[in-house]
């Protein structure tokens, strides 16, 4: 189902959240592509078991991204092994549901580490490698459930919210160094973890119903979407959302 996109050959990327869901299969893409592929997450098993069914051909480094000291080691890990991260994938993220009421400073704080600040330190600690190769592609995982409002996801959807705001602005303060900064918007995933929490046959019944096209976004969809906006064919493409939704609204 992919393009192949020779400019992602030998290129070194680095996606986040990457043992699971539409982070492996971002994962996959990338080394179908030929890149080189580190992924970070906490999930060992599920890391482990992706590593194992690509035959070695990515890396998983465990890294808790709420420790922002742990993910800048990592990340300088990955360059001196092999050189400036050429693709950043600002993937991980966790919807926990949560009513107002129930939310306390130090939830939101947790929530806020989880699904926005390392945005912005992953992307920090890897701009200089970029400069220097005088290129580059970050790409920063939105989400649909702001813009429709979905509820029970108050801190969620202001951190979702939040990237596309910070991708408008590392665009432009990047752009001088031809690094391009992107945000891609996912409609309702079939992934394991929203079938078997929330995606409901009733559910699934209401999102086919408010998309324009009505058939299941599968992760593979919005990986295609990643791969196209990391390799030079993108190379014009910054500052902007890309949303793979079916046209859910």
């Amino acid at each position: 189902m992919y393009a192949v996109y020779p400019s992602l050959a030998g290129r070194t990327a680095v996606i986040t959240g990457g043992g699971s869901g539409i982070g492996a299969e971002i994962v996959t893409g990338f080394v179908r592509q030929k890149a080189r592929v580190f992924f970070l997450d906490v999930a060992q098993e599920s890391s482990r078991e992706l590593v194992e069914q690509l035959d070695g051909a990515a890396q998983f480094l465990r890294c808790d991204l709420t420790d922002l000291d742990a993910l800048k080691a990592t990340l300088a890990q990955i360059e001196s092994s092999s050189g400036a991260i050429d693709v950043l994938v600002n993937n991980a993220a966790n919807d926990d549901r949560h009513k107002i009421e129930a939310v306390t400073p130090a939830y939101w704080d947790q929530r806020i580490a989880v699904n926005l600040r390392h945005h912005f330190f992953a992307a920090q600690a890897v701009m200089a490698g970029m400069r220097r190769a005088g290129r580059g592609s970050i790409i920063n995982l939105g989400s649909v459930s702001w813009h429709l409002a979905l509820p029970d996801l108050a801190i969620y959807e202001t951190a979702k919210a939040g990237i596309e705001g910070l991708t408008r602005a590392l665009a432009r303060d990047l752009g001088s160094a031809k690094i391009r900064v992107n945000c891609v918007i996912p409609g309702a995933i079939r992934t394991p973890r929203q079938m078997a929490l929330w995606h409901t046959p009733e559910e699934e019944a209401k999102i086919l119903d408010q998309q324009c096209i009505r058939e299941r976004v599968d992760p593979v969809d919005v990986a295609a979407m990643v791969l196209f906006l990391a390799s030079d064919d993108a190379r014009l493409c910054t500052g902007h959302s890309y949303w793979v939704d079916a046209g859910y609204r």
